[in-house]
């Protein structure tokens, strides 16, 4: 099994990442393989309306000039998934919501390709709006029918600085449920 994590902060190796490694650690000890996909420094654009994927049913964008054809081919490819963002005015970045949007919009093109995979959201904030942004990553799950696995709190860890996330302990610990939780979700799904 395999579970691919896509970071959409724009800084790389931050809070984000840090908080995805800490749910990657569970997942390791129960023999998942996990690789992560950082969007910092990768051109990625936003979704055009074009509606060719519906056309071309390829599964894939026909925007070829960005990084998002290979994310998608990750997510296609990939047992579980995980999106990463930072708290951007009460939001995900738009390098996360121009994944969302377009992998989202090929996944429906070619009838579902997200569908019974399993999907979990983590978030890095300051201080405020992470629910608003946890919430806008489930959407994501939910639209494209896939399955979430809950951990014993929001996934959201605490911090500003790159590495204070390492601080916030119950932010850690909710992490390492979420990690148990999709591992154990995952060999259901497969067993």
């Amino acid at each position: 099994m395999k579970v691919v994590a896509f970071n959409g902060s724009a800084r790389k190796d931050g809070n984000t990442a840090a908080l995805i490694r800490h749910v990657f650690d569970e997942l390791h000890k129960h023999g998942i393989e996990t690789e992560l996909f950082q969007l910092a420094g990768r051109k990625i654009r936003g979704c055009t309306a074009c509606r060719k994927c519906f056309e071309n049913m390829d599964k894939s964008c026909v925007i070829k000039d960005d990084v998002l054809n290979e994310c998608i081919e990750k997510m296609f490819d990939a047992d579980g998934i995980i999106l990463g963002s930072p708290t951007y005015f009460t939001d995900v970045s738009t390098e996360m919501k121009a994944l969302i949007d377009r992998a989202g919009y090929v996944s429906k093109a070619n009838g579902g390709l997200l569908r019974r995979k399993a999907g979990a959201g983590v978030v890095a904030v300051r201080r405020a709006g992470s629910i608003h942004a946890f919430d806008t990553l489930n959407h994501f799950f939910f639209i494209s029918e896939m399955i979430v696995p809950g951990s014993n709190y929001w996934n959201v860890g605490i911090g500003l600085e790159k590495g204070d996330v390492e601080k916030d302990e119950e932010g850690l610990m909710t992490m390492k449920t979420l990690g148990e939780n999709m591992a154990w979700l995952l060999d259901k799904i497969h067993s």
